[in-house]
């Protein structure tokens, strides 16, 4: 019945979407934070030049892999001197990079996401800026100095020298930045920001940042992200999700062989402190890791990076897909250059994303219910819950075949595979193959 309904969707979906055709929404309305099933573009993999057009054309693409919001790296002009080409060394927060395109072409691609009913956030670079911003000259105060070589230094501790560290202590700069900031959702109408290395930036300017920026967007609701751990990310500076580090980190090493069971106490970590209607962000890979190893290598092999897929998404929601993964590209992706993607490739890995994100947002107990845990070293085991639906999902984080305790409650029931329709009778203990993943409907 699953596959029927499935194919359904699909025919409906073509049918609204080909190339070509505009999709026009009178009203667009943003996903609830808890909702948000995300998709990171990086626009040096879809094309060398004018990669805001290429992102564009794939939007059918995109969209038909279930997710409602995109996030775009860096597009703004990009610093020379003493630079790497990183689009995070900016030289001027309200233009974009001819490597990229225009404001139009931004405008644009904005207008597209919004026709095929998803939100578009922006990258945003608040700690610090290009050693060739007009700042640096026309404001040096704006800037962190060492005070005995009075000079402006880079950021602490990350040492990264193509870039000049900001001084929060400068209201004046915290004007500028904010007022730059609301270029975006009021010019070009985006729905908020990522906001890289969130946490090295005081969080009462985030607060006094997130507050103007809600007011200016009006009756919009806007969602911001912040690249960072931190608990005043929300307590204080009022951002709606920030990242899930410390669970992928622990994904990794499960997936080395620490106890399948150490995902539980990861996962209660980070949301035992999360205040109501806060999301971590869950991922197996960005445009940072990705630069270090692929997903079908950091997690073994391709089973093994869907498998992991499955235990990063799942227990609280937060979904994210780096574009790139959906197609099981198996290189590092270093973005300070053009890579080169082929978006035909393992139409197979494609599909299975695309099933995943179809469950996360069929069913609101999986990416939002409550969630219970079995302990088993070699398998995750969890249920998800939200009162009328009820998941179990079992997880062989090993590359070899294991055997799993069902919890007392499912033994003998008869379910069926969400992803593969196979019927299941459950008994006392169910082996799994290497990296299989099983999500089962009560």
């Amino acid at each position: 019945m699953r596959k029927i309904l499935s194919f359904i969707s699909l025919v409906l979906l073509l049918a609204a979407c080909r190339p070509g055709k505009e999709v026009k929404n009178e009203v667009f309305n943003l996903p609830a934070v808890e909702d948000i099933a995300m998709y990171q573009v990086n626009p040096r993999v879809f094309a060398p030049e004018k990669s805001l057009n290429a992102v564009a054309a794939r939007i059918d693409s995109i969209r038909e892999l279930g997710v409602n919001m995109m996030w775009v790296m860096p597009i703004y002009p990009i610093g020379v001197e003493k630079g790497k080409n990183s689009p995070y060394c900016i030289s001027d927060y309200k233009a974009i990079a001819p490597e990229f395109g225009t404001i139009d072409d931004f405008k644009n691609l904005t207008r597209i996401c919004h026709d095929h009913g998803m939100g578009i956030i922006l990258d945003w670079v608040a700690n610090h800026t290009a050693w060739d911003h007009p700042w640096i000259k026309e404001h040096p105060e704006w800037y962190t100095r060492d005070e005995k070589a009075d000079t402006i230094i880079c950021p602490q501790p990350w040492n990264w020298e193509d870039v000049a560290d900001l001084n929060y202590d400068n209201k004046d700069m915290r004007e500028a930045m904010i007022d730059a900031m609301k270029f975006w959702i009021v010019e070009i109408g985006i729905d908020g920001f990522r906001c890289d290395v969130a946490d090295g930036v005081p969080a009462d300017f985030w607060k006094d940042a997130i507050d103007q920026l809600r007011a200016a967007a009006g009756e919009r609701k806007i969602v911001m992200l912040a690249e960072g751990k931190n608990v005043d990310n929300f307590t204080i500076g009022g951002f709606d999700m920030n990242y899930g580090w410390d669970y992928k980190d622990e994904l990794v090493k499960v997936w080395k062989g620490a106890p399948a069971s150490d995902l539980i106490k990861a996962d209660k970590a980070e949301y035992d402190s999360l205040p109501a209607g806060k999301v971590k962000m869950r991922f197996t890979t960005n445009h940072d890791h990705a630069t270090e190893a692929a997903p079908c290598v950091e997690f073994t092999n391709e089973r093994g990076a869907m498998a992991a897929y499955v235990a990063s998404i799942f227990p609280h929601g937060g979904a994210l897909i780096y574009g790139s993964q959906e197609v099981g590209y198996p290189d590092p992706i270093n973005f300070f250059k053009y890579v080169a993607v082929d978006w035909t490739a393992n139409p197979n890995i494609y599909k299975e994303y695309k099933e995943l994100i179809s469950l996360y947002n069929e069913y609101p107990s999986l990416r939002k219910g409550q969630m219970k845990a079995y302990e088993d070293p070699d398998v995750f085991i969890f249920e998800k819950s939200d009162g009328d639906e009820h998941f179990l999902i079992l997880v062989n984080v090993r590359n070899e075949q294991k055997t799993a305790n069902i919890p007392q409650e499912w033994v003998d029931y008869q379910t069926e595979d969400e992803i593969t329709d196979q019927d299941i009778t459950l008994k006392e203990t169910l082996t799994l193959e290497p990296y299989q993943y099983l999500i089962m409907k009560f």
